[in-house]
């Protein structure tokens, strides 16, 4: 696809996205004044409202990706990192899963996740399921709410990775802290792509992309960031079937288990 098309592409979805959220945010501050002193908390807000009519899209455009890395690979207790509307747990295998844990900061996106985690039969009030208000940088808060390290039998990150601060760090602590010995990490993520001059385009984006998607970046190298950590036992990082290679949202998947010692 043509770079112009790209432009065309990012600039649709952030005018689309602006409709779609602009009065809801409004009407929010208006109630809430206070909310002009903390600009993370009115992202969200925009954020919970994109998503609405994204989510579905994006989980449609991923599901052939999807179908073959998490329902093979996901086992005993899940965490969904950045669990956003819940998509991921339409993917688990309720007779492999014991629980699902997700992950996500924004409050508002809650009552979507419990939703969808109830059609596949996992719920708070049964003990299967477990939704932490807390980002991928929060080990410690994340680590305590589950009762102690190594308590996690698959990690799962599914376009996610491009949005959480200080990344490779948050990555490392959650293999490390969170993640079993023995345990999987699979990931489906947009990343910076090999291509130089689509990168430099990624790059150009990233900073009112990230803006108005909650902190979303086209231009992290997270198969990279994968790969480099001393953690794994084996793992293989691959490029999804009939990818375009010159896409701004360029996917990498992969799958890793961690060392058992």
């Amino acid at each position: 696809m043509p770079f112009l098309a790209h432009a065309d592409l990012i600039v649709w979805h952030l005018w689309f996205s602006l409709r779609m959220a602009f009065l809801p945010t409004l009407k929010a501050i208006c109630r809430s004044p206070s909310l002009l002193l903390r600009p993370r908390e009115i992202s969200r807000i925009v954020m919970a409202h994109v998503w609405k009519p994204f989510g579905d899209g994006l989980d449609e455009n991923g599901r052939p990706v999807k179908q073959l890395l998490i329902p093979p690979n996901a086992h005993g207790v899940v965490l969904d990192i950045g669990a956003g509307h819940g998509h991921t747990v339409l993917y688990l295998d309720p007779a492999k899963v014991t629980k699902y844990v997700a992950l996500e900061p924004n409050q508002l996106m809650h009552s979507e996740i419990r939703t969808r985690a109830a059609t596949r039969g996992f719920s708070e009030e049964s003990g299967n399921c477990l939704i932490l208000p807390y980002g991928a940088e929060d080990t410690a808060l994340i680590t305590s709410a589950l009762g102690g390290r190594h308590q996690v039998d698959t990690l799962i990150s599914v376009l996610t990775i491009c949005s959480i601060p200080e990344p490779e760090r948050s990555l490392a602590a959650l293999v490390d802290e969170v993640l079993k010995p023995g345990g999987t990490f699979v990931f489906y993520e947009h990343v910076l792509s090999d291509r130089a001059d689509v990168a430099w385009w990624q790059r150009f984006w990233t900073p009112v992309w990230s803006l108005e998607f909650d902190g979303c970046h086209l231009d992290r190298p997270t198969h990279i960031w994968a790969k480099s950590l001393d953690a794994w036992a084996e793992g293989s990082v691959w490029t999804p079937e009939d990818e375009d290679e010159e896409h701004l949202f360029w996917h990498q998947v992969g799958r890793f288990i961690k060392k058992t010692a």
